[in-house]
């Protein structure tokens, strides 16, 4: 897998270098508000084991740094559509400065270009107003409203499926 670069970030391939920034997200009450229900450091890990053979890439800032992580989860029923995540650091001030959209659009472009997808797919809270902002944005367009179809900690919320096509 490449690495890629935006006019402020380094977008490297998952690597066990990794497992620091990797655990500290999905550890930090802030990032898993929407995304579910922490999970054991050794839940984590091979969770983390198997996002080493995807394309799956830290975030790292010009200073090196360790800010995220995104990937594409490209569907087993067909190759030409992904699933997006991504997640971002909010101690490391990373949230807020544009780099949720460098990313996003340096991996929508990986996707389109080099892996020949012809869709990607997100799945949102509704209630994670920045991460709908984000993907409005770049052009993903809500097509599904899951009603009460998520569940964190016993409450339910809605999911948002948007998508981007080539």
């Amino acid at each position: 897998m490449p690495v890629l670069l935006t006019s402020r970030l380094r977008l490297s391939p998952m690597s066990e270098n990794d497992w620091p920034c990797f655990l500290a997200l999905r550890s930090d009450p802030q990032v898993m508000r929407f995304m579910g229900v922490p999970l054991s450091e050794a839940e984590l890990r091979l969770k983390f084991s198997s996002q080493l053979s995807g394309h799956v890439f830290a975030i790292h800032d010009r200073e090196g740094e360790c800010v995220g992580d995104i990937g594409l989860q490209v569907s087993t029923h067909n190759a030409q559509e992904a699933d997006i995540g991504y997640a971002l650091l909010p101690q490391a001030q990373a949230q807020g400065k544009g780099y949720a959209q460098e990313a996003l659009t340096a991996i929508c472009e990986y996707g389109f270009s080099t892996l020949g997808l012809q869709a990607i797919n997100a799945w949102v809270l509704a209630d994670n107003a920045g991460s709908v902002r984000l993907l409005e944005k770049r052009g993903f367009i809500r097509t599904q409203v899951l009603e009460k179809a998520f569940e964190i900690n016993g409450e339910l919320y809605d999911d948002w499926v948007y998508r981007l096509e080539r």
